[in-house]
Parts: structure tokens; sequence; C-alpha cells
């Protein structure tokens, strides 16, 4: 190998080496406790595992219509008493209005209603004295201890969701907590305009929590894949080119590293990380945004907090001092030499034009040297 290519390759492995270092300045994020408990900061360690592929649709809270009944008088009269208004909750065989008949007596001869079903008073059509006829409902019951949460599914993604498919639910009113169900059946009639079909999953309401109405929101799963690494949604931060996650540092306290990543595929709650990570990584998930905005807390540099946990002293880059450096800096202390209150800064950026400069001194003279041998070969032949 010829000198100068031998020097040049020294010195691009140096200024490699020196990226490095740099690029873990720039990268890392160092905090104070205070800063981390503002933040909320919380972190789960990075694993392989079964990796879900879902399909994303909406819907809404309905009604079972079979568990809907409504009480009638038998005969024509006038409500005399009415024990039962909307919001209630009735049981089977309760009386729940009387109604006196139109029948001559003294005093007239009444009815009482009874409740056909147990469940909730969801409307009401009598008033105390007003008349009634047989084919009058006076109130509407409603048994709610068991919901449909009824889905809008695409019909390109029905084919591969069939009754017996598993699917998370969330449903917003209550917050993040999801609940598992199974696809019982389909509608019975398609939106031509939303180009959707109406998927039908059982819940259990014995809570009485669910309302017809309310937003649901499905992640039907459709597949599963296992030792997939991935990380929480919120795990994942910048722009969609550049995608990064915050890891914690290896070996300084409250301090977190910004980590490029390569991401696959996605589902309701996790995102596979194809590169960029490695399993047992500590990630920011809650706080990861706004630690995406913060620079260092603590007002702690990377040096001082290497030095700290090394005990030793560090380059201001963070890397380690070489011993021409350490032997530099100790002249420097005793006088010898005359860099003191130059600013970091610029002691970086003299030795950035130093490489930079001696890089194209090198790249020239190679080029001249070899343009010299091109010219003198055809003469000594």
């Amino acid at each position: 190998m010829k000198p100068s290519l031998f020097f040049l390759l020294i010195l691009i492995a140096g200024s490699l080496s020196f990226a490095a270092d740099s690029g873990r300045e720039a990268n890392t994020i160092i905090l104070d406790q205070t800063a981390v408990q503002n933040l909320r900061l919380e972190l789960v360690a990075t694993t392989e595992e079964t990796f879900e592929t879902t399909v994303f649709a909406i819907g809404r809270i309905e009604e079972i219509p079979a568990n809907r009944s409504a009480l009638a008088s038998r005969i024509p009269g006038r409500v005399i008493e009415l024990n039962a208004h909307v919001g209630d909750e009735v049981e089977q065989g309760e009386v729940l209005a009387v109604i006196e008949s139109r029948q001559p007596g003294d005093p007239p001869p009444s009815i009482e209603l009874k409740a056909l079903q147990g469940g909730l008073v969801v409307d009401t059509h009598a008033r105390i004295g007003e008349p009634v006829e047989p084919d009058s409902d006076l109130l509407d019951i409603s048994d709610r201890s068991s919901v449909w949460a009824i889905a809008r599914i695409p019909e390109p993604e029905a084919a591969n969701i069939v009754p017996g498919t598993k699917a998370r639910i969330r449903i917003p009113a209550l917050g993040g907590t999801f609940i598992e169900a199974t696809l019982d059946r389909y509608g019975v009639e398609a939106n031509r305009e939303a180009g959707t079909l109406e998927g039908i999953f059982v819940l259990d309401n014995s809570e009485g929590r669910l309302q017809p109405g309310m937003r649901v929101e499905f992640s039907i799963i459709t597949g599963s894949r296992e030792n997939v690494m991935a990380v929480p949604r919120e795990a994942i931060q910048g722009a969609p080119t550049k995608r990064v996650v915050f890891v914690e540092d290896f070996e300084l306290p409250n301090a977190f590293v910004r980590a490029p990543v390569v991401l696959g595929e996605e589902n309701d709650r996790y995102v596979e990380v194809i590169n960029g990570l490695f399993p047992g990584d500590e990630v920011v998930t809650r706080g990861s945004y706004a630690l995406s905005f913060a620079g260092s807390g603590s007002g702690i540099s990377l040096k001082e907090a290497l030095d700290a946990a090394h005990g030793h002293e560090h380059n201001d880059d963070g890397s380690e001092m070489t011993d021409e450096q350490k032997a530099a800096k100790e002249a420097e202390k005793s006088g010898n030499v005359k860099t003191a209150g130059v600013h970091p800064a610029l002691k970086s950026g003299a030795l950035i034009w130093a490489a930079v400069t001696t890089l194209l001194c090198l790249i020239l003279g190679q080029m001249l040297w070899s343009a010299k041998r091109k010219v003198e070969t055809p003469a000594e032949s």
C-alpha cells in the first residue's frame, strides 16, 4: 500500500471516530430528576413477542332488539297509578302501573300491569289520569345486561374477517381500557354509500356502563407473527422519513439517547422495529413527545456526566482522551500551552478545519503523484 494512501485511510478512520463521538454528544439528552418527574417519563424494555396484524374500524354501541319489551293495557281506561319512570331499573313481575277500567262500578274495576322482563325503563308514554287504549304502549323496557358493538368493516377487509374472529375494542367514553370480544355475525345489509359491512360483537354490560350510541374503536385481529421486536406506538417520534425512539443511556443516569430506527408494520398498540434496537433496550413511551423538544435539563454536559460516571476526564464531545490529549491538558494546566479561555466550539471547529484541510492536501498530493507516474512511465519504456 502506498504511504500516502495509508495515511489517508488513517485520517478517514480518525474522522469517522470523531464524528461518532460528536454524534453521541448531539443525540444525548441529560436531565435532572426534577425534569424527569415533570415530563412523567415511563419506559418499557424491548422484547421479541407475538405481533398481531389488525384491521381498524369504528362503530357504535347498540341495544339488542330482542331485549326490548313494551308495557301495554289489555283494556281501555285511564292510568290511576304509575310506579316507574324513565331511567328506573325494574324487575320482571314488578307492578309498574294500575289501569282503571271504563266499565261501571263503585269503584270501577282496575287491573295491574306487570313488567314482562327486567331492565331499564327507556321511554314512557303515560301520565296519571291519562286515558289509554289497548293498542297504546305505556312504557318501553330494555334489558341491557348485554349489548351489541357494531363495527363498520370496510368491504375489502371482510374476506379476512369471519365469525369467531377476535378483536380488541376500545370505548373512548370509558377511557383507555380494552375489551376482548369475538365477532358473532354480520348484519343483514351492506352500506352502499360507505362501502362497509356491519360486524356484530356481543358485549357484557352487567355493570350498566355501556349505552347505545357510544363510539367504539375496533382493532380486529387478522393474523400474527412470532418473535417480532416491537415498541408501543407512543415511543415513536420524528418525521415520517426519520423515525427515532429515545433509549435510556446504558451508563449515565437520567440520560436518553435519540436512536434512529427502521420500522415495519404497525397495529393499534405496537410498531414493528426492523433495525435500530436490541432486546432489553429501555425505550421511553410516555413523555417521549415532550422529550423530543427537551434540551439538557440538568445543565450538565455529556463530558461532565461521563467524568462523574467514570471518575476520569473526557473530551468535550464525550470521547475518551488519548495519551497525547492528556499530556496537552496537563501542559495547559501548568501554563506551558496558552489555550485557556478558548471556547470548546472553537476548539472543535479548529479540529474539523485541520482534519478537512489535511485530507484535501493528501488527496491532492495523491492525484499529483499518480499523474506524474503516468507521464514518466512511457519515457522509461
